[in-house]
């Protein structure tokens, strides 16, 4: 076990940053206001290195947004209203943050390059004010001012992924208060359609996406963290999808993964039900559906 220092360590993201081969992690510290990188060595995790980023720091992703081969470092600050961007030099080193505004409390960040100019681009969700906000990359690690979209009563989750099979990048966002998942598909050039949106459980907190019932069309998978559930809308393969069918989990799920955890082919679902302490697991049978959880 590795000790960070904080009492609030909110967010994780796995990647190698120094090119050695071994996979390194950075950890998102809410109550300090830093982030902090475990070097992956052969003997191990090395002691962390500790960089500024916001005002609490809520959510990380990686990717590599200048072009250079290495990856960086892209940080939601709910307390400061923006995103950090470290870019990294390629030997677990970071430079030091550079800031852009976006919309009220983002809780949420994911990259991908939605205006298919090879240049890796920014999508937050912010909480407070109802919105997501899109910032297009220069390819230099530097990028356009936000460009916001109208999503349900408190987006709390965020997701970048081609719903609707015409290459172009959709944005799929949870609502915490509203309930439910706005989905907005994406032209290609780096805006979007009005959202459309689906009725899944109470305060939705995780969204992830994946092709679970192997029609070769992306599902949407959501924790409800107030109704303590999951919700799975399997996709028409046009950017709609089905009305949710639900599955129970443990207390105050938090965060939904989907993998293929027992190597049979078929996506199944991790939650990390934070109340309960436990991790719920739901194998899938390749239909859309699950197991109950074990």
């Amino acid at each position: 076990m590795y000790s960070t220092g904080s009492s609030s360590s909110i967010s994780v993201a796995v990647g190698n940053f120094n090119k050695n081969h071994r996979l390194d992690i950075v950890v998102v510290n809410n109550d300090t206001g830093v982030i902090d990188i475990l070097v992956g060595r052969y003997e191990g995790l090395q002691k962390q290195i500790r960089y500024s980023a916001g005002s609490f720091p809520q959510y990380v992703s990686i990717g590599d947004v200048n072009n250079d081969t290495r990856l960086d470092i892209v940080v939601a600050n709910s307390g400061s209203d923006d995103v950090s961007i470290l870019l990294g030099y390629g030997n677990g080193s970071f430079e030091t943050q550079t800031r852009y505004s976006v919309g009220f409390w983002p809780q949420s960040v994911a990259i991908g390059n939605v205006n298919n100019d090879t240049r890796l681009d920014i999508v937050v969700a912010n909480s407070w004010s109802d919105d997501v906000s899109v910032l297009l990359g220069y390819g230099n690690g530097s990028f356009e001012n936000q460009t916001k979209y109208l999503v349900g009563s408190s987006p709390s989750s965020v997701s970048i992924v081609d719903v609707n099979n015409d290459t172009r990048l959709d944005i799929v966002v949870t609502n915490a208060n509203s309930n439910d998942v706005s989905v907005l598909l994406g032209y290609g050039n780096g805006s979007f359609e009005n959202q459309k949106s689906y009725i899944v459980g109470s305060s939705p907190s995780s969204v992830s996406i994946g092709d679970v019932n192997n029609d070769t069309r992306l599902d949407i998978v959501v924790a409800n963290w107030l109704s303590n559930d999951v919700s799975i809308l399997l996709g028409y393969g046009n950017g709609s999808f089905e009305n949710q069918t639900k599955y129970s989990v443990g207390s105050g799920p938090q965060y939904v993964s989907i993998g293929d955890v027992n190597n049979d082919t078929r996506l199944d679902i991790v939650v990390a039900n934070v109340n309960s302490y436990d991790v719920s697991v739901l194998l899938g049978y390749g239909n859309g559906s699950f197991e109950n959880q074990t």
